[in-house]
């Protein structure tokens, strides 16, 4: 069975800005083109599945949980 968390683009739309994330900030934090992030918003592109962990590690990194990794 496996386990997924459908996240829809108001979704996104919503956790990013009730995390203070530009679509400019989301987009360098995620490695991402910034037009990825808008047209997942906008629903011009699906959503990956696997996004949503992805979020939870930049809100666990907001709150010191984890550390970022140094670069090298």
């Amino acid at each position: 069975m496996a386990y997924v968390i459908t996240m829809t683009p108001k979704d996104l739309k919503k956790w990013r800005e009730a995390n203070g994330y530009s679509q400019n900030g989301l987009a360098e934090a995620l490695s991402v083109h910034i037009m990825t992030v808008s047209r997942w918003e906008r629903g011009v592109r699906g959503i990956p599945p696997f996004l949503h962990l992805a979020l939870t590690c930049l809100e666990m990194q907001a709150k010191g949980k984890t550390k970022k990794r140094k670069e090298e």
